[in-house]
């Protein structure tokens, strides 16, 4: 704990005193959004944990597909597939409130169909594959989403610990030292003053005594 640099005055300590029932208010309502912000990452963490699982098998489904149907065509025909293909994606974002914060919102829009090609030269493996990788696609952006909102509730967290931290180990502490010193030193100068008051009412009862006798 260290002390701050102020005078030790009444008005000072009465001044320190309301700061330290501010900062303690302070630390609460923080403390409090920090319980908050951990409770909902922890629940957003467990549904992208269980999404990221259903992404990662139905991305690996689609690549074994994909790899199979690779092996069966012609790279130059793979390729023509795919230049043929008139789907477009377009993902619109927007922010929704969490707390103070504003996290993104993911929309998924999809026009055509990835089917553009023929079925003359192409592989059965290939519609699967691109079926399964256009199934799983809206779970991905939701993942993306779901992920983004996790690394931002988890710098909040860390910028509201260290608020919480700092006024909890630094300055209440130093707070309630001051004042401590504070009281101190004016109890010190009262019992000064009381003193001088009496040796000077000692001196001058003796100084009347000596007069009257």
């Amino acid at each position: 704990m260290a002390r701050l640099a102020v005078n030790a005055t009444r008005m000072e300590l009465l001044r320190l005193r309301k700061r330290v029932a501010l900062a303690r208010r302070g630390h609460k309502l923080l403390k409090d959004k920090q319980d908050e912000l951990m409770r909902r990452f922890l629940e957003l963490l467990a549904r992208t944990q269980e999404l990221r699982r259903q992404v990662e098998d139905g991305l690996a489904r689609a690549h074994w597909s994909f790899s199979y149907a690779s092996a069966t065509m012609s790279p130059e025909i793979m390729d023509v597939a795919f230049l043929l293909s008139p789907a477009e994606l377009t993902i619109e974002t927007s922010t929704v409130p969490v707390l103070n914060l504003r996290t993104p919102r993911f929309e998924l829009k999809s026009e055509g169909s990835t089917h553009g090609y023929g079925f003359a030269f192409t592989s059965g493996a290939l519609d699967i594959a691109l079926e399964q990788y256009q199934a799983i696609l809206p779970a991905m952006v939701e993942l993306a989403e779901r992920e983004k909102g996790l690394e931002m509730l988890s710098e909040q967290i860390e910028k509201t610990r260290r608020r919480v931290n700092a006024l909890e180990y630094v300055l209440i502490p130093n707070l309630v030292e001051t004042i401590r010193y504070i009281t101190l030193r004016l109890s010190e100068m009262e019992r000064g003053d009381l003193t001088r008051i009496m040796k000077v009412k000692s001196m001058l009862e003796a100084a009347r005594s000596a007069r009257d006798s």
